[in-house]
């Protein structure tokens, strides 16, 4: 069953929020047990389970010598890393049909290191109340979750000894530490272990989209189209899983925050509440209230336009494919928007991936294009007319009272609007001492108050700001060379700047 668009007024009746500063937690009312009871409907039409489904087995890549699971197999392991979610994560399936095959328990194990990069407890309580989600719904499926604490290759190798694991799937990130969490794992594990990595979050595999280094989204977008049709399938549901594992102790999630190591003043927002059934109801009032306007007014930072899904997203505790899924249900209506929303979630996404995964440098200079590299470097000593060190840039403390109010909606909310985030990292450019510092400072800031940041996104976003990627040479100017420049008029005739400033005056605290 596909689920039903609503009127707006069902939607407004259900507790939801016309503004992201100003919206609370969905209410658990009738219609948003109907919504997700669709979802599960769908699910279960797809097929009863995994072990019914036409798995394509293009989705997971054997990243061990071992191909044969050892008949003292006494258990699956699901290493849950990217994707935080249940139902809806080709990883998860995978393992499930793997452990229905072999007639063995199944379990989830999620690694929490107590820092990564520039996370904060805005980040760290985002993953930790999902993941509660995630242990009631394991432990509901008859399927072991454990929250390991540590490092992967300290802890995950003798949790499969202890017992006797003989298999492990984990997901897929692009990401420089993710991957080497994945090698270093690789190299403690015994030789009899079978290892798969399945890419749950893009709807093509990485490795299947592309098999290069693409330059752009015209390049990648017929690659991507052309194998939707195969790809993009119903999910079958994970279902209770019927070879128990051995009793374990709940987590204790207070043990797990004290193990953390990360900024604490930086706060969880208000608007956006972690959890699978939470970002699918995000998802829902997209569609409903949102959708309709994404194709014209997206680029508006004044209009509520925006799907607001990147959190979830980001966390892995919605599918990709389940948005494009649902959204694809409103084409008849909002046909614009839908195919709007398609090439950002899908292509513009998997393009970030596809970035990422081949350039080693995504995140510096050097991994920009040889042309965008001569022309930053040519203009590294033009003069600026301002200069701002990085915690005047945090503190908002500009000239500029659009750039204040975008840095201060990111501090605030925990996320920027898109357009602003463009405008945002250019102006970071302009006004630092050279690319490499203005790259640093704007990935740092990204990292650090935006729901969404150490993801592909963000650091191609920051990368086609800053250093040109995915884009083309423009005319030559001061300061950015050839580097697409925008500027604060520029963003008046797109929007209302005033109104904009006037919704997040710096004179505000965070």
């Amino acid at each position: 069953m596909s689920p039903k668009p609503i009127k707006r007024k069902q939607v407004d009746e259900a507790g939801t929020a016309h503004k992201i500063q100003k919206s609370q937690p969905f209410k658990e009312t009738e219609l948003s047990s109907n919504i997700l009871k669709d979802v599960e409907e769908a699910r279960r039409k797809c097929a009863e389970s995994v072990s019914e489904f036409n798995f394509i087995e293009k989705r997971a890549r054997l990243i061990s010598s071992s191909k044969d699971i050892s008949k003292n197999c006494k258990g699956i392991v699901y290493w849950m890393s990217r994707d935080q979610r249940v139902q809806d994560n080709w990883a998860l399936l995978y393992a499930q049909k793997v452990a229905l095959a072999v007639g063995c328990p199944l379990y989830v194990c999620f690694c929490l290191v107590p820092k990564f990069l520039d996370a904060t407890i805005r980040h760290y309580q985002f993953i930790l109340k999902g993941l509660q989600e995630v242990e009631k719904e394991c432990v509901s499926l008859n399927i072991g979750f454990h929250l390991l604490l540590g490092e992967a290759y300290k802890v995950l190798p003798n949790f499969i000894k202890k017992n006797q694991i003989g298999a492990v799937v984990v997901d897929f990130s692009p990401l420089r530490v993710p991957l080497k969490w994945v090698n270093d794992v690789k190299q403690m594990l015994p030789s009899e272990i079978v290892f798969w990595q399945v890419d749950a979050h893009n709807i093509v595999p990485c490795w299947e989209a592309s098999e290069k280094l693409e330059y752009g989204a015209r390049t990648i977008r017929r690659k991507i189209h052309d194998k939707l049709s195969t790809y993009m399938t119903e999910f079958p549901p994970v279902i209770c899983h019927p070879h128990p594992c051995l009793k374990s102790q709940p987590v204790d999630w207070k043990a797990a925050e004290a193990s953390l190591l990360v900024d604490q003043s930086v706060k969880e927002v208000k608007w956006a509440t972690p959890g699978t059934k939470e970002g699918l109801k995000m998802l829902f009032n997209f569609c409903n209230i949102r959708l309709k306007n994404f194709s014209d007014s997206r680029n508006d930072p004044t209009k509520n336009s925006l799907s607001n899904l990147s959190p979830w997203i980001h966390f892995g505790q919605i599918s990709v494919q389940r948005c494009v899924l649902t959204v694809k249900q409103f084409r008849n209506k909002y046909s614009k928007s839908v195919d709007a929303y398609i090439e950002e979630a899908v292509v513009r996404r998997e393009l970030a991936d596809n970035f990422c995964f081949f350039n080693p440098k995504y995140d510096q200079v050097e991994g920009a294009y040889d042309w965008a590299k001569t022309s930053l470097k040519l203009h590294a000593k033009d003069k600026r007319e301002y200069i701002y060190n990085k915690e005047q840039f945090e503190k908002g403390q500009t000239h500029d009272p659009l750039w204040n109010a975008a840095q201060f909606q990111m501090v605030r909310e925990g996320k920027m609007h898109g357009f602003l985030r463009m405008y945002w990292a250019k102006k970071i450019l302009e006004w630092s001492k050279s690319p490499e510092e203005a790259l640093e400072i704007a990935i740092y800031l990204n990292d650090k108050y935006e729901l969404d940041g150490r993801d592909p996104n963000g650091y191609v976003g920051c990368m086609w700001s800053i250093c040109g990627i995915h884009d083309q040479g423009w005319a030559e100017r001061p300061v950015f060379g050839k580097i697409r420049y925008m500027n604060y008029q520029g963003c008046k005739r797109k929007f209302d700047v005033d109104a904009f400033i006037r919704k997040y005056p710096v004179k505000e605290k965070a």
